[in-house]
C-alpha cells in the first residue's frame, strides 16, 4: 500500500489476478493504493496485511482516518483480477474473480462508494494514480490507455 497527498503519483504494476484499489477522500485529496494478492487472509501473523483484501482495505482506511480522511467521503476505484491462466484439477478455482468478488463485498462492507472499475478478462494491466484529482489510468498490452 503506498499513499499520497495532493501530489506525486501512485502505481502498481503487474495486475493479473491481483487487485488494484484506488481509495480517495477528495476533498483532503488523501490517496491510497493498494495491491491486493488474495481475497482473504487466513493465515493469523502474517505482516503483511495489505496483500488481503479483506485485512488491507480495513487498514488502509484506518490509515487514511488517522491523517483525516472521513469515511463517508472515501470512494474507490479498483482494476485487476484478470484469469491469466487455465488451471485443470487446480483446488484454487479462478483467483482472479474470487479476488474482485472479495474487493467488492469488502468495499460494500466498509462503507466505501465503488464508482468505477476495470476488472476481469484475460490479460495485466498497470494502474496509476494522481492524488491531486482522483483520476486513475489504466495501460495494458493491446488496448487503449482508460482514463476514469
Amino acid at each position: 500500500m503506498k499513499m499520497a497527498q495532493g501530489n506525486g503519483m501512485l502505481i502498481t504494476y503487474a495486475l493479473g489476478s491481483c487487485i488494484g484499489i484506488c481509495l480517495y477522500d477528495q476533498k483532503i485529496k488523501l490517496a491510497s493504493l493498494i495491491h491486493i494478492m488474495l481475497p482473504l487472509n487466513m493465515e493469523p501473523g502474517r505482516k503483511n496485511t495489505m496483500k488481503y483484501a479483506d485485512t488491507g482495505i480495513r487498514e488502509t482506511l484506518k490509515i487514511m482516518e488517522s491523517k483525516g480522511a472521513l469515511r463517508s467521503r472515501i470512494t474507490a476505484k479498483i482494476a485487476g483480477g484478470a484469469k491469466m491462466f487455465e488451471v485443470s484439477g487446480g483446488s484454487l478455482g479462478n483467483i482472479g474473480q474470487r479476488n474482485i468478488e472479495s474487493v467488492r463485498a469488502h468495499l460494500k462492507r466498509e462503507g466505501i462508494q465503488l464508482l468505477k472499475e476495470d476488472v476481469g478478462g484475460s490479460v495485466a494491466r498497470t494502474l496509476l494514480f494522481d492524488p491531486s484529482n482522483g483520476l486513475a489510468c489504466i495501460r495494458c498490452y493491446g488496448r487503449q490507455e482508460m482514463i476514469f
